[in-house]
């Protein structure tokens, strides 16, 4: 499969990145495109094979035992976190630090830590690796991005973290950002691809309006992207403005569809709300409600697989909900209690829901928090608020929330939900990877 050519960015570099300094100067590398070099050996691999259960190498044991040369002398910086591991469950941080022909000379921690034991949005303080003795550069603490002195000595910047498949989640907006900051320095960057847990063909939600672009979203695309990070890195650059020399380390033997528990790379919470797969398939829906009263499960083994509130009857909730008939989504009763939840919802008080499940292949979690929305917002009352700014940024917009609070009934915020997917996937078909 071909490099995408280049095309003109349909959107200018984001506010955010204006707003931190990081317009990207400097040019992509001439020895390729502008939306980056894949790892050659490993992407021709990937496609002509067809992938057999269990044996998907991530991106780093494809960087090291096929493309050592994006490396091989170079003083290279690592941005990463605690799923940054082969399949043997070594951590990247020492298999580039222990490797002979690599130097491996500072670390770059992003939200919830070095070791992904830090709540969402609690500040990320940098410190020394215990290990390696190498400085880590907090990329959620003072700064988001990459500065000119933590670049200083660094001939390559690398990517290795686990995504959800979800805008909002901020890994990727960490890497965007350093992207830029890479490409301010002329340091070419290379991602260690990870599988998308939630599959690389459903794209669901809305569009993001750039005009409510955040660091838990930057960029116009939809909820669920349906991209792996080295994807969305190609994407960033061939649609977004970002101007760096990028390469990808492709993973090998994973295909769109396959399910994670297929790729035999082992599932590491990502964040300390994160314990599944089935949690992040839910999560590009039940996020929303960060923005609402309403606790997602937070401080519970299953968070944002289930809703809850004091106020909620379960039973007639899920009744509700599964009287929209929601396309293979059920709504389940519960009860739960929530044990130091980090978002400060009910922490020791017994709470009433509902639990969601995907009843088929065509479950689409952003459709079921559109109807949970409108009949927990219904059931709530007087006990309904938002938290504006934060639902807005979520929801890439505030047409939702208006709509909502017009009394707007499933069927009607379901009938424009998906206008824009079909540009969207258009555009996202020249930097995909895999089939």
């Amino acid at each position: 499969m071909p490099r995408p050519r280049s095309r003109r960015p349909l959107q200018g570099p984001h506010p955010l990145a204006v707003a931190l300094g990081l317009l990207a100067a400097a040019a992509c590398s001439p020895a390729g495109d502008a939306n980056g070099e894949t790892a050659a050996a490993t992407s021709a691999t990937t496609r002509s094979q067809t992938p057999q259960p269990g044996n998907v190498r991530p991106g780093i044991e494809v960087l090291l035992s096929d493309s050592l040369a994006l490396v091989r002398g170079r003083r290279a910086g690592l941005i990463t976190n605690h799923t940054g591991r082969d399949r043997s469950g070594t951590p990247s941080i020492d298999l580039l630090a222990d490797h002979p022909e690599v130097e491996l000379v500072a670390l770059f921690s992003p939200e919830h830590g070095i070791r992904g034991s830090a709540e969402a949005g609690v500040r990320v303080e940098g410190g020394v690796d215990e290990r390696t003795g190498l400085p880590i550069h907090s990329l959620y603490g003072e700064t988001r991005a990459p500065t000119t002195e933590m670049l200083d000595g660094i001939d390559v910047l690398l990517f290795d973290i686990q995504d959800v498949g979800t805008r909002y989640y901020t890994y990727l907006s960490t890497m965007a950002l350093a992207m830029e900051a890479a490409g301010k320095h002329g340091i070419p960057f290379v991602v260690l691809d990870r599988p998308n847990p939630i599959g690389g063909d459903p794209v669901h939600g809305n569009i993001l309006d750039p005009a409510f672009s955040s660091f838990v979203g930057l960029y116009p695309i939809p909820m669920r992207h349906g991209l792996t990070a080295g994807e969305f890195a190609r994407m960033a650059v061939g649609e977004f403005g970002v101007e760096v020399d990028l390469s990808v380390a492709a993973l090998d033997g994973w295909s769109r569809t396959m399910p994670y528990d297929d790729t035999g790379i082992p599932w590491i919470a990502p964040s300390p709300n994160m314990p599944s797969v089935e949690s992040a398939l839910h999560y590009p829906g039940t996020c929303l409600f960060e923005g609402t009263p309403i606790s997602v499960g937070r401080g519970t083994d299953i968070a944002f697989q289930q809703l809850g509130a004091p106020w909620l009857d379960g039973e007639a909730l899920a009744a509700r909900l599964n009287a929209l008939g929601v396309h293979d989504a059920s709504f389940i009763p519960v009860r739960f209690t929530p044990s130091s939840p980090g978002d400060g919802k009910f922490g020791g008080t017994e709470v009433g829901g509902v639990r969601l499940e995907s009843a088929g292949p065509d479950y689409d979690p952003t459709l079921a928090a559109l109807a949970l929305l409108v009949e927990i917002k219904a059931m709530s009352g007087d006990q309904w608020s938002w938290r504006i700014g934060h639902f807005n940024r979520l929801a890439g917009t505030d047409e939702l929330r208006a709509a909502l609070d017009a009394g707007a009934t499933y069927a009607e915020l379901a009938r424009g939900w998906g206008d824009g997917l079909e540009d969207y996937l258009a555009r996202r078909a020249e930097y995909l990877l895999y089939r």
